[in-house]
């Protein structure tokens, strides 16, 4: 029994007469609330759970959906090589886009940060939504049509007027975003900043179509597609600084952090409350 007693380990009267040779030494690594923000986008809270340490960091995988298909659509928005039309392209509003940006929705739930959860789940929802107009086997432009017919519709003032003015409720559900990541930094911030615009001058398009104005509609396609193209760049931009992080690239590539602008958010509601 003794034996038995001696083999599960080291006992506490070993330890004891081990001097100080032996010692229990507890070690957290704790991360500030400017790195915190740089790798998850977030201010840190002191609610957050421990879940950086046990799950991967599911941000850099929501962006990287949201870059390769907003590359693509500005691209074609700015008609390089010749591009018009979605409708090839159908994949990036209902695969590479939205499948990835769900999946970073739900991990970010599940990691407690709420702002990225927030962003995620928007842009999923205005791919998929969006990727709807793109799919002519749905007909819903047809709707538009005194004779059914899809083109006709397409062209029609009320369906181009219908979709300017969603546009223009996601240019105003973009901007509150953009409020919210001046407390982040500013590649972010200027991720809404330009997206909110993008938004607000596609939606002009879709009035100038609208109108029957096709040549400002044009134009305004392609200023469109400018600003969502520096969108992108911004998007590619901010995951190649996150996963050189966390791929330990000995590289530092500034965010142009704006947190210290800011009360610090490490502290309690109740805590915050009272400095407000």
């Amino acid at each position: 029994m003794a034996a038995e007693h001696t083999t599960n380990g080291l006992d506490h009267e070993a330890i004891n007469h081990a001097g100080p040779s032996l010692h229990k030494t507890d070690t957290n690594i704790t991360i500030s609330p400017e790195l915190w923000e740089k790798l998850y986008l977030t201010p840190k809270v002191p609610t957050q759970s421990d879940a950086n340490k046990r799950f991967a960091n599911p941000t850099p995988m929501g962006f990287v959906g949201f870059v390769i298909s907003t590359f693509t659509f500005a691209t074609i928005l700015m008609g390089w090589g010749g591009a018009a039309g979605l409708s090839g392209v159908a994949g990036i509003f209902f695969f590479t886009g939205p499948v990835l940006l769900i999946l970073a929705t739900i991990f970010e739930w599940v990691m407690g940060n709420f702002f990225p959860m927030m962003v995620c789940s928007l842009f999923s929802v205005f791919w998929l939504s969006f990727g709807l107009l793109q799919l002519p086997t749905l007909g819903l432009a047809a709707a538009y049509s005194t004779t059914g017919n899809a083109a006709e519709g397409a062209a029609s003032k009320e369906y181009n007027a219908a979709i300017a003015l969603y546009l223009i409720v996601w240019g105003f559900a973009l901007f509150t975003f953009f409020i919210f990541t001046l407390k982040t930094n500013v590649i972010f911030a200027g991720i809404f900043l330009f997206v909110t615009l993008g938004a607000w001058v596609l939606s002009g398009a879709y009035f100038a179509v609208a109108r029957a104005d096709y040549t400002m509609a044009l134009k305004l396609q392609k200023t469109g597609g400018a600003l969502l193209f520096i969108v992108a760049a911004l998007g590619w931009y901010m995951t190649f600084v996150i996963m050189a992080f966390e791929m330990r690239l000995p590289v530092k590539l500034p965010v142009g952090d704006l947190s210290h602008f800011w009360p610090s958010t490490d502290v309690t509601l109740s805590e915050a409350e009272k400095q407000a």
